[in-house]
């Protein structure tokens, strides 16, 4: 009875999302109460559905009893599962967020569930064009949350993120439609025993394949295609950045490793040198222009942002080698980037809530009056480096060795190159973490006054002031500040941090999970082990 949890996991957010509209028509605040009732349901769903894939199982589900090829297969794997969790918990926690933070309205919470919605679909279909429908709708429902507080700005930035994923999923259509040409089917398995028959080197196999890796790249934001994404993540509501940043790009590279593996295999990347040797140029690009961009930020949204781009490329790397090892780091990777950018982004915001600091040079000293949320923050950055024991050392650390391995076996200099570009990405990685940490804990040290009280730049113009001016030179005439809490920001009994205490317990639960899976090592390799069984076999 377990597979029938597939397609309710689907179901339950995109029903509730219609309630919020509905509702509304006679009830103004009825749509967080709708939106919390099915996360939460959504969050229970998952937890079985895990538990039934930890049993050994591997769950399937065809829709209206059409078996598959020609019905919809619904699927959960190791993989699938793990994405899952990671969607549901991310969507549960950041709508605690959205609570105190707004966006607010009953459209909003329609458009949140919507891409919940999607995002599960994305995770648990096993049909090629159900998989972009799903991805339609995920990446509908976040053009319009990131303009979701009207301002001129986040409309911009949605509209720029419009056009490129519209180019993004009519390049993932048109493969689709190429391998459909080629196989006469849509469903994942089927295409792949079909696509042995075809034969792999077929020019329509391969340009089928290109084009969906063009689509989804376009998706994941790899470089020199990635310009959307800093204004996407800096312009969107604080509480929508959170989301975003941890599912929207994540979900999209599942798609890409699924696709790539479950759909065209390990021989087919073996057979297309061309095509992987060009993945790996560019995702070796991605993973060095992101970490040396995001070192020149001061815009801690803008920065962490810029980092996605270097860590999504190391995920698109790991695909590309077709490395067992690598191909392991990349799962890891996958679920523990998204839970760290889920942690840092939603601290970013809780800075800004509580303190009214978006900037590095805002930050002096932010420790001492807030010190479980800057040391959440500080402990999820370390993990971005990956200082071990963290998620993000063990993905790291099993791409490099994976792609390590994969010269040692014949595979030329490529995956030797790849591992001195993710080392030189960590050493940047560093250098703007190391930044942050010194505004956290050094930077306030000698200032006058008391933390509480704001230092008063040349010509009278206090910190908050020049902040408010949005100018970047203001910002460094203005010169190192110690924050204070904005009026009215919240209280938690105990705690001298000024920020919403559901959230900061969710930011403290984050850095300690992320810990806590370093410790793991041996637990998540024996987890995905039974999809890396399936692909290796």
């Amino acid at each position: 009875m377990t597979d029938v949890l597939l397609p309710v996991a689907i179901a339950v957010p995109l029903v509730a999302a219609t309630l919020p509209i509905a509702l509304g028509l006679r009830y103004d605040d009825a749509g967080w109460p709708v939106a919390a009732a099915a996360t939460t349901a959504l969050a229970g769903i998952a937890a079985a559905i895990v538990a039934g894939v930890a049993r050994g199982d591997r769950l399937s589900h065809a829709l209206g009893g059409y078996s598959p090829p020609i019905g919809i297969e619904l699927v959960a794997d190791p993989l699938s599962a793990a994405v899952l969790a990671l969607v549901a918990a991310v969507s549960l926690a950041t709508l605690a967020f959205v609570r105190v933070v707004g966006p607010r309205g009953n459209s909003f919470y329609s458009g949140y569930l919507l891409l919940v919605g999607g995002l599960t679909g994305m995770t648990l279909t096993g049909d090629l064009f159900n998989l972009f429908v799903f991805l339609e709708i995920v990446g509908i429902s976040t053009y319009a949350l990131i303009a979701a507080d009207r301002s001129g700005a986040s409309a911009y930035a949605s509209l720029k993120y419009l056009v490129v994923g519209t180019v993004g999923a009519s390049l993932y259509l048109l493969g689709v439609g190429y391998a459909f040409l080629a196989t006469g089917t849509l469903n994942m398995l089927d295409m792949q025993a079909q696509l042995a028959q075809v034969g792999y080197g077929d020019p329509l196999v391969r340009a089928s394949y290109a084009l969906i890796v063009a689509g989804l790249g376009l998706k994941i934001a790899v470089f020199p295609i990635h310009a959307w994404q800093p204004d996407a993540y800096q312009r969107a509501p604080d509480a929508v950045t959170t989301i975003v940043a941890a599912l929207v790009s994540t979900a999209s590279a599942y798609a890409l490793l699924r696709v790539s593996y479950t759909v065209f295999t390990v021989e087919f990347l073996a057979a297309s040198d061309a095509i992987t040797a060009t993945m790996l140029v560019v995702s070796g690009a991605s993973i060095l222009a992101g970490s040396v961009l995001a070192a020149m930020q001061s815009d801690l949204k803008r920065m962490f942002a810029y980092s996605s781009v270097a860590q999504f490329g190391m995920i698109v790397a790991a695909i590309a080698l077709a490395n067992e090892t690598a191909l392991l780091g990349a799962a890891v990777h996958l679920v523990g980037h998204g839970l760290l950018k889920f942690g840092l982004f939603l601290g970013v915001g809780l800075l800004a809530y509580g303190y009214g600091a978006r900037r590095l040079e805002e930050l002096a000293s932010v420790a001492r009056a807030a010190p479980f949320t800057a040391g959440s923050i500080a402990v999820l950055a370390l993990a971005l480096v990956g200082i071990p024991p963290s998620v993000g050392f063990l993905g790291k650390w099993y791409i490099s060795v994976g792609a390590v391995e994969s010269s040692l076996a014949g595979g030329g200099a490529a995956g030797i190159g790849i591992a001195a570009v993710i080392f030189v990405s960590t050493l940047f990685t560093l250098s703007y973490v190391a930044r942050l940490l010194e505004r956290f804990y050094f930077a306030g040290v000698g200032l006058p006054g008391d933390h509480g009280e704001p230092v008063v730049a040349d010509g009278g113009t206090s910190g908050d002031e020049t902040a408010a001016s949005g100018d970047d030179d203001a910002h460094d005439r203005a010169g190192p500040r110690r924050v204070s809490p904005v009026d009215g920001a919240p209280t938690v009994p105990g705690v001298p941090d000024r920020v919403p205490p559901a959230s900061l317990a969710a930011l403290v639960v984050a850095a300690l999970v992320a810990v806590a899976l370093g410790f793991a090592g041996f637990g998540l390799a024996e987890w995905f082990d039974p999809f890396l069984t399936e692909v290796f076999a």
